[in-house]
């Protein structure tokens, strides 16, 4: 009896047939990827959201962005590169007590969908996760820009908790409207800093006009998620998934369309 067995040409034609569908699968599964990415990216900044109000009702006030006044170190010891950072209290340092000490990658203190390739920040929490509005969680006083510095807002403070950013996907663990606007002027924080060119919204078309820190290119330009939309949450603790380009601050004149109450209360 003959062994049946595929002819030549069959066999070439299921080899097409594999490849066709390893092709049109392929950027499928990477979508399906990506928006699995953004959804557990969105709930790390609930998780987050939800401690920083359990910290707001427990001291009337949000915590500090960033604090070098700080006498002892936190217990996790402090973050980022001393030369580059600054050694201080950073805003998820206050909120250990309620999420637990573990600030490792994983955690939900780390954006999963972060893009961030220099071999220094890579390791670094401070760099391309989530990033506090130095409008609401201030810095201590003496640090920054005035705009900027002083005690921390509290719920009651904040005019329209439900259109004022409180943290988003960010490339640096604080930011604010000068990250994202034309504007020009002294006042920029962060401009006499090594951080300065990490101070950026992912994926918003404000940044191809901007120097971005050699290894943060990806993130700063094609962004995190789908159709370059970033995570944001507000005062008030809703959540948002929001095109980076919508926190643009246009500079016309005196007027800064879109900066309040986005970015300041």
């Amino acid at each position: 009896m003959k062994r049946a067995a595929f002819t030549l040409i069959e066999l070439l034609v299921v080899i097409a047939i594999i490849m066709l569908l390893v092709g049109v699968l392929t950027p499928v599964l990477a979508s399906v990827k990506q928006q699995s990415r953004a959804i557990n990216c969105r709930s790390n900044l609930r998780q987050l959201s939800f401690a920083l109000s359990i910290y707001e009702h427990g001291n009337g006030t949000f915590p500090y962005a960033f604090d070098k006044s700080r006498v002892n170190p936190p217990a996790t010891g402090y973050a980022g590169i001393g030369t580059r950072d600054g050694p201080g209290w950073w805003w998820f340092h206050y909120l250990m007590p309620i999420l637990g000490n573990d600030l490792s990658e994983g955690t939900v203190f780390w954006c999963p969908a972060r893009n961030i390739k220099e071999k220094t920040a890579k390791p670094n929490i401070l760099c391309g996760n989530y990033g506090v509005n130095r409008a609401v969680s201030k810095d201590a006083i003496g640090i920054g820009s005035n705009e900027f510095w002083g005690e921390p807002l509290g719920l009651s403070q904040v005019p329209g908790p439900s259109r004022t950013l409180l943290l988003l996907d960010s490339g640096y663990s604080s930011i604010s409207w000068w990250g994202v606007t034309n504007a020009t002027g002294s006042d920029k924080p962060f401009e006499n800093s090594d951080r300065k060119q990490c101070f950026y919204v992912p994926g918003a078309r404000i940044n191809s006009e901007r120097t971005i820190s050699a290894g943060f290119e990806s993130d700063a330009l094609q962004g995190r998620h789908p159709n370059k939309t970033i995570n944001v949450v507000f005062v008030d603790g809703h959540s948002e998934a929001v095109p980076a380009d919508d926190l643009f601050v246009q500079q016309t004149g005196d007027n800064f369309e879109n900066r309040c109450p986005l970015w300041l209360p």
